[in-house]
C-alpha cells in the first residue's frame, strides 16, 4: 500500500513538473512575440468657404494602437491589435455638425485580427488585415486617418526572385468612417515583375461587388515604373494605364510621372486623369488611400462625374533632417473644359529617432468653377511615437 502510495506521488510529481515545464514553455514563448504599440496626437484645422456658412474646424486627436505578434510557430504566427481615437478637442463635424468636417471620430474597435503562415515562398493571411498594393492608388490601407482601413480578408502571396504573385478575397471593408464600411464580394489579383533593369511591371485586376446593393466595379490595370541614372542626375518615371467598368458606365485612367534627382532634391512633373463616361461617370478608386493622391485638401475623394485631370508638379528633399516637400496642382475636368481649381500642399517633417517622428501639413485649395469645392485651407501638426 505504501509502495502505490509512493508510486501515486511520484507520478502526480512527474505530472506537476511537466505541466510546469509546459506553462513556462508557453510563458517564453510569449515574451518572444512582439508587442505593438503606435499612439499618435494631432491637431487639425479645416476652414471651407461654403454655403453652409459652417465655423472652421478644430481637432486635437489621439490614436492609439496596442496590439500583439506572436514569434513563428511551424509557419504560423497570430497578430492581435486594437485601436482606438479619442478627440481631446473636438470642434469638428461628425463630432459637432456646427463645424467644418475632420475625419476621424472617436472610435474603438478591432483594427487587425490574423493567423499568417509563412513557408519559403509562399505566404497566406486569413482575418483582419492590413492590404497595400504598389503605392496605395487602387487599393491601400488610408494610413493617414487616425482610423485606418482594413480588410477582412483571405490573402496569398507567392514570391519567387523577381516574380511576386498575390490574391485577395475581401469579405468586408472596414472604413475609416462607420458609414464606409460594407459587406463585400471582392476578388483582387496583382501580379509584378521586378527583373527589368529599366524598372517594375505590375498587372493587376480589382473585381468588386458590394453585397448590399449587387453593384460592381471591374478595374484592369498595368504599370511601369523605375529610374536610370545619366551622371549625376537620377531621371525617374512612371506610367500607369487601367480600365474601369461599372454596372452602367466605362472609363479609364492613365497616370504619366517624370521626374529627376539632384543632389539629393527631387522634381517631379506628372499628370494623373481619372476618366469620364461623356460626363456620366467618374473613374471611381473607393479602396485607395485617396489623401495621397489629388491633393491633400480631399477635395476629390470621388471623381466628379466629368472626370478629373490633375497637372502637378513637385520639388521635396531633406535640410537638417526635415523632410520638405511642396505640391502644386492644377485640376480640371476631362470631359469638357470645367476649371476644377487648384492647390498648394507643403510638408515638414522630421524623424527624431526610430520611435519618434513630428511632423507639420498645410493644403490650400482654391476654388474652380464648380460651388461645391469652395476654397478650402486645412493645417495639421502631429507627433507619433512607433514602439
Amino acid at each position: 500500500m505504501r509502495f502505490e502510495k509512493s508510486l501515486s506521488a511520484v507520478a502526480l510529481g512527474l505530472a506537476i513538473s511537466q505541466v510546469s515545464v509546459a506553462e513556462n514553455s508557453v510563458v517564453e514563448t510569449l515574451k518572444e512575440g512582439d508587442f505593438i504599440a503606435d499612439l499618435r496626437l494631432r491637431y487639425e484645422s479645416n476652414d471651407a468657404d461654403d454655403a453652409a456658412s459652417r465655423d472652421a474646424a478644430s481637432a486635437l486627436t489621439l490614436r492609439t494602437r496596442l496590439g500583439y505578434e506572436t514569434v513563428e510557430m511551424a509557419g504560423f504566427k497570430v497578430l492581435y491589435e486594437i485601436e482606438d481615437s479619442r478627440a481631446l478637442i473636438d470642434d469638428y463635424s461628425p463630432e459637432d455638425t456646427d463645424y467644418d468636417t475632420v475625419a476621424d471620430p472617436e472610435n474603438t474597435e478591432i483594427n487587425r485580427a490574423q493567423i499568417a503562415y509563412h513557408k519559403d515562398a509562399f505566404r497566406a493571411v486569413i482575418g483582419r488585415q492590413r492590404i497595400i498594393l504598389d503605392n496605395a492608388r487602387f487599393i491601400g490601407n488610408v494610413g493617414w486617418r487616425q482610423n485606418e482601413q482594413t480588410f477582412d480578408a483571405l490573402t496569398l502571396s507567392y514570391t519567387q526572385d523577381d516574380i511576386s504573385v498575390l490574391y485577395s478575397y475581401v469579405d468586408q471593408v472596414n472604413g475609416i468612417l462607420r458609414n464606409f464600411d460594407a459587406d463585400t464580394t471582392d476578388h483582387l489579383f496583382n501580379v509584378s515583375y521586378a527583373g527589368l533593369a529599366a524598372g517594375k511591371l505590375v498587372g493587376y485586376a480589382y473585381l468588386t461587388e458590394d453585397d448590399d446593393t449587387d453593384s460592381t466595379l471591374d478595374t484592369y490595370g498595368a504599370s511601369f515604373a523605375g529610374q536610370t541614372d545619366s551622371g549625376d542626375i537620377t531621371v525617374t518615371y512612371r506610367a500607369e494605364l487601367a480600365t474601369q467598368s461599372s454596372d452602367d458606365y466605362d472609363a479609364s485612367y492613365f497616370h504619366l510621372e517624370a521626374g529627376a534627382i539632384v543632389s539629393a532634391v527631387t522634381f517631379a512633373l506628372g499628370n494623373e486623369t481619372l476618366g469620364s463616361d461623356n460626363g456620366n461617370y467618374g473613374f471611381q478608386t473607393p479602396l485607395a488611400t485617396k489623401h495621397a493622391f489629388n491633393g491633400w485638401a480631399d477635395m476629390f475623394l470621388a471623381t466628379p462625374a466629368v472626370g478629373l485631370s490633375d497637372t502637378y508638379i513637385k520639388a521635396g528633399g531633406k535640410l537638417a533632417g526635415i523632410k520638405l516637400l511642396a505640391v502644386y496642382h492644377d485640376f480640371s475636368a476631362d470631359e469638357g473644359s470645367t476649371d476644377l481649381g487648384s492647390e498648394i500642399d507643403l510638408l515638414a517633417a522630421k524623424k527624431i529617432d526610430d520611435n519618434f517622428t513630428v511632423g507639420v501639413k498645410y493644403a490650400a485649395y482654391s476654388e474652380g468653377d464648380m460651388a461645391s469645392k469652395p476654397d478650402t485651407d486645412k493645417l495639421w501638426i502631429w507627433g507619433e511615437a512607433r514602439f
